[in-house]
Protein backbone atom coordinates (compact mmCIF):
# COMPACT_ATOMS: atom_id res chain seq x y z
CA UNK A 1 0.00 0.00 0.00
CA UNK A 2 2.85 2.39 0.86
CA UNK A 3 4.43 1.76 -2.53
CA UNK A 4 1.08 2.44 -4.24
CA UNK A 5 0.63 5.71 -2.34
CA UNK A 6 4.21 6.75 -3.12
CA UNK A 7 3.74 5.98 -6.80
CA UNK A 8 0.43 7.89 -6.84
CA UNK A 9 2.02 10.92 -5.13
CA UNK A 10 4.97 11.02 -7.52
CA UNK A 11 2.70 10.61 -10.54
CA UNK A 12 0.42 13.40 -9.34
CA UNK A 13 3.42 15.65 -8.81
CA UNK A 14 4.62 14.97 -12.34
CA UNK A 15 1.20 15.82 -13.75
CA UNK A 16 1.14 19.16 -11.94
CA UNK A 17 4.71 19.87 -13.09
CA UNK A 18 3.87 19.15 -16.72
CA UNK A 19 0.78 21.34 -16.67
CA UNK A 20 2.70 24.17 -15.02
CA UNK A 21 5.17 24.29 -17.93
CA UNK A 22 4.37 26.16 -21.13
CA UNK A 23 4.42 23.92 -24.18
CA UNK A 24 6.77 25.69 -26.57
CA UNK A 25 5.71 25.25 -30.17
CA UNK A 26 7.84 26.48 -33.07
CA UNK A 27 5.32 29.26 -33.68
CA UNK A 28 5.51 30.33 -30.04
CA UNK A 29 9.31 30.19 -30.02
CA UNK A 30 9.51 32.40 -33.11
CA UNK A 31 7.11 34.79 -31.38
CA UNK A 32 9.40 34.86 -28.32
CA UNK A 33 12.38 35.68 -30.52
CA UNK A 34 10.35 38.45 -32.16
CA UNK A 35 9.47 39.82 -28.71
CA UNK A 36 13.17 39.83 -27.81
CA UNK A 37 14.00 41.89 -30.87
CA UNK A 38 11.01 44.13 -30.14
CA UNK A 39 12.85 45.70 -27.18
CA UNK A 40 16.05 46.29 -29.14
CA UNK A 41 16.50 49.92 -30.16
CA UNK A 42 19.84 49.51 -31.90
CA UNK A 43 22.02 46.59 -32.90
CA UNK A 44 25.60 46.05 -34.00
CA UNK A 45 27.41 42.85 -34.95
CA UNK A 46 30.14 41.37 -37.08
CA UNK A 47 28.63 39.77 -40.17
CA UNK A 48 29.92 37.16 -42.61
CA UNK A 49 27.94 36.42 -45.77
CA UNK A 50 28.45 33.23 -47.76
CA UNK A 51 26.88 32.93 -51.19
CA UNK A 52 28.06 30.04 -53.30
CA UNK A 53 31.87 30.14 -53.26
CA UNK A 54 32.06 33.84 -52.38
CA UNK A 55 32.44 35.31 -48.90
CA UNK A 56 31.86 38.85 -47.66
CA UNK A 57 32.46 40.20 -44.16
CA UNK A 58 32.13 43.42 -42.22
CA UNK A 59 30.13 45.18 -39.51
CA UNK A 60 26.37 45.64 -39.57
CA UNK A 61 24.56 48.41 -37.68
CA UNK A 62 20.80 48.76 -37.26
CA UNK A 63 18.74 51.51 -35.64
CA UNK A 64 14.99 51.24 -35.16
CA UNK A 65 12.91 51.50 -37.22
CA UNK A 66 14.58 51.36 -40.65
CA UNK A 67 18.21 52.42 -40.46
CA UNK A 68 20.73 49.84 -41.71
CA UNK A 69 24.41 50.04 -42.56
CA UNK A 70 27.02 47.45 -43.49
CA UNK A 71 30.68 48.48 -43.64
CA UNK A 72 32.58 45.72 -45.40
CA UNK A 73 36.14 44.67 -44.76
CA UNK A 74 35.78 42.11 -47.56
CA UNK A 75 35.41 43.58 -50.17
CA UNK A 76 37.43 46.32 -48.53
CA UNK A 77 35.63 49.69 -48.13
CA UNK A 78 32.37 48.54 -49.74
CA UNK A 79 29.36 50.09 -47.99
CA UNK A 80 25.59 49.57 -47.97
CA UNK A 81 23.47 52.20 -46.20
CA UNK A 82 19.71 52.59 -45.84
CA UNK A 83 18.39 55.61 -43.93
CA UNK A 84 14.70 54.80 -44.25
CA UNK A 85 14.28 56.77 -47.46
CA UNK A 86 17.35 56.12 -49.62
CA UNK A 87 19.42 53.02 -50.29
CA UNK A 88 23.09 53.72 -51.08
CA UNK A 89 25.65 51.17 -52.25
CA UNK A 90 29.30 52.09 -52.70
CA UNK A 91 31.35 49.76 -54.91
CA UNK A 92 35.01 50.75 -54.54
CA UNK A 93 36.12 48.36 -57.27
CA UNK A 94 34.19 50.43 -59.81
CA UNK A 95 34.40 53.77 -57.96
CA UNK A 96 30.62 53.82 -58.20
CA UNK A 97 27.88 55.02 -55.84
CA UNK A 98 24.41 53.57 -56.49
CA UNK A 99 21.47 55.47 -55.01
CA UNK A 100 17.83 54.46 -54.91
CA UNK A 101 14.94 56.35 -53.35
CA UNK A 102 12.65 53.91 -51.54
CA UNK A 103 8.96 54.46 -50.85
CA UNK A 104 6.87 52.61 -48.26
CA UNK A 105 5.15 50.49 -50.92
CA UNK A 106 8.36 49.65 -52.77
CA UNK A 107 11.08 48.14 -50.64
CA UNK A 108 14.16 46.32 -51.89
CA UNK A 109 14.24 42.54 -51.33
CA UNK A 110 14.95 41.63 -47.69
CA UNK A 111 18.45 40.36 -46.98
CA UNK A 112 19.66 38.42 -43.99
CA UNK A 113 20.87 41.55 -42.24
CA UNK A 114 17.40 43.11 -42.28
CA UNK A 115 15.70 39.85 -41.30
CA UNK A 116 17.58 39.96 -37.99
CA UNK A 117 15.35 42.76 -36.69
CA UNK A 118 11.87 43.14 -35.20
CA UNK A 119 10.51 44.25 -38.57
CA UNK A 120 12.18 41.40 -40.42
CA UNK A 121 10.91 38.81 -37.94
CA UNK A 122 7.41 40.24 -38.29
CA UNK A 123 7.59 39.57 -42.03
CA UNK A 124 8.87 36.06 -41.43
CA UNK A 125 6.01 35.25 -39.06
CA UNK A 126 3.48 36.40 -41.64
CA UNK A 127 5.04 34.80 -44.69
CA UNK A 128 6.62 31.58 -43.40
CA UNK A 129 5.54 28.52 -41.41
CA UNK A 130 8.02 27.62 -38.63
CA UNK A 131 8.97 24.17 -37.37
CA UNK A 132 11.72 22.85 -35.13
CA UNK A 133 14.50 20.94 -36.84
CA UNK A 134 15.51 18.97 -33.73
CA UNK A 135 13.02 20.16 -31.12
CA UNK A 136 13.04 23.18 -28.78
CA UNK A 137 16.25 22.14 -27.01
CA UNK A 138 19.64 23.66 -27.95
CA UNK A 139 21.98 21.69 -30.21
CA UNK A 140 25.51 22.38 -31.53
CA UNK A 141 25.68 25.14 -34.15
CA UNK A 142 27.83 22.88 -36.32
CA UNK A 143 28.97 19.31 -35.92
CA UNK A 144 31.44 19.23 -33.04
CA UNK A 145 30.81 22.88 -32.10
CA UNK A 146 30.61 23.92 -28.44
CA UNK A 147 28.20 26.72 -29.36
CA UNK A 148 24.56 25.75 -28.78
CA UNK A 149 21.55 27.08 -30.68
CA UNK A 150 17.88 26.34 -31.29
CA UNK A 151 17.20 25.64 -34.96
CA UNK A 152 13.98 26.70 -36.69
CA UNK A 153 13.03 25.83 -40.25
CA UNK A 154 10.77 28.38 -41.97
CA UNK A 155 8.83 27.24 -45.04
CA UNK A 156 7.25 29.86 -47.27
CA UNK A 157 3.50 30.21 -47.40
CA UNK A 158 3.51 31.73 -50.89
CA UNK A 159 5.63 31.16 -54.00
CA UNK A 160 6.14 34.94 -54.20
CA UNK A 161 8.72 34.83 -51.39
CA UNK A 162 12.33 35.13 -52.50
CA UNK A 163 13.57 32.39 -50.18
CA UNK A 164 12.06 28.94 -50.57
CA UNK A 165 13.23 27.99 -47.08
CA UNK A 166 14.97 29.80 -44.22
CA UNK A 167 16.74 28.23 -41.26
CA UNK A 168 17.30 30.33 -38.16
CA UNK A 169 19.99 29.37 -35.64
CA UNK A 170 19.05 31.13 -32.40
CA UNK A 171 21.17 31.49 -29.28
CA UNK A 172 19.18 29.71 -26.57
CA UNK A 173 20.30 32.09 -23.80
CA UNK A 174 19.95 35.48 -25.50
CA UNK A 175 17.32 34.55 -28.13
CA UNK A 176 19.37 36.49 -30.66
CA UNK A 177 19.87 35.12 -34.17
CA UNK A 178 23.34 33.65 -34.61
CA UNK A 179 22.95 32.45 -38.19
CA UNK A 180 20.47 32.67 -41.06
CA UNK A 181 20.51 30.20 -43.94
CA UNK A 182 18.33 30.88 -46.95
CA UNK A 183 17.56 28.67 -49.92
CA UNK A 184 16.48 30.68 -52.96
CA UNK A 185 13.94 29.64 -55.58
CA UNK A 186 16.90 28.79 -57.84
CA UNK A 187 18.22 26.42 -55.11
CA UNK A 188 21.08 28.78 -54.27
CA UNK A 189 22.29 28.89 -50.67
CA UNK A 190 23.00 32.12 -48.80
CA UNK A 191 24.28 32.17 -45.22
CA UNK A 192 24.56 35.10 -42.80
CA UNK A 193 26.58 34.69 -39.59
CA UNK A 194 26.34 37.22 -36.75
CA UNK A 195 28.96 37.36 -33.99
CA UNK A 196 30.03 39.85 -31.30
CA UNK A 197 26.45 41.11 -31.09
CA UNK A 198 25.83 44.30 -29.10
CA UNK A 199 22.40 45.81 -28.50
CA UNK A 200 21.07 49.12 -27.17
CA UNK A 201 24.43 50.89 -27.30
CA UNK A 202 22.92 54.26 -28.25
CA UNK A 203 23.86 54.27 -31.95
CA UNK A 204 23.21 57.80 -33.37
CA UNK A 205 21.37 58.49 -36.63
CA UNK A 206 24.51 60.23 -37.91
CA UNK A 207 26.09 56.81 -38.43
CA UNK A 208 23.68 56.25 -41.31
CA UNK A 209 24.78 59.37 -43.19
CA UNK A 210 27.19 58.34 -45.91
CA UNK A 211 29.54 60.78 -47.63
CA UNK A 212 30.64 59.17 -50.85
CA UNK A 213 34.15 59.73 -52.25
CA UNK A 214 34.33 62.81 -54.44
CA UNK A 215 35.96 60.82 -57.24
CA UNK A 216 33.17 58.23 -57.41
CA UNK A 217 30.59 58.17 -60.20
CA UNK A 218 27.02 58.47 -58.92
CA UNK A 219 24.16 56.49 -60.45
CA UNK A 220 20.65 57.30 -59.23
CA UNK A 221 17.60 55.01 -59.28
CA UNK A 222 19.62 51.95 -60.22
CA UNK A 223 16.82 49.56 -59.16
CA UNK A 224 13.83 51.39 -60.63
CA UNK A 225 12.70 54.90 -61.50
CA UNK A 226 10.49 56.87 -59.12
CA UNK A 227 7.84 57.05 -61.83
CA UNK A 228 7.74 53.27 -62.36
Amino acid sequence: MKKVLLFFTLSLGCVFFIHSQEIITAERYLEMVSERYGVIKDYEANIVIHSGSSEMSGTVSHLVPDFLRIDFTRPSDQVIVFNGEQLTVYLPEYRAVLNQNITQNRRPPSAGASLASAQGLGLLRRNYVPSFITGPGPVPLDSGSQEKVVKLRLTRRSISEGFREIILHINADTRLIRRIEGRTIAEGLVQFDFTNIKVNQGIPEQRFIYDSPASANVYNNFLFRDAD
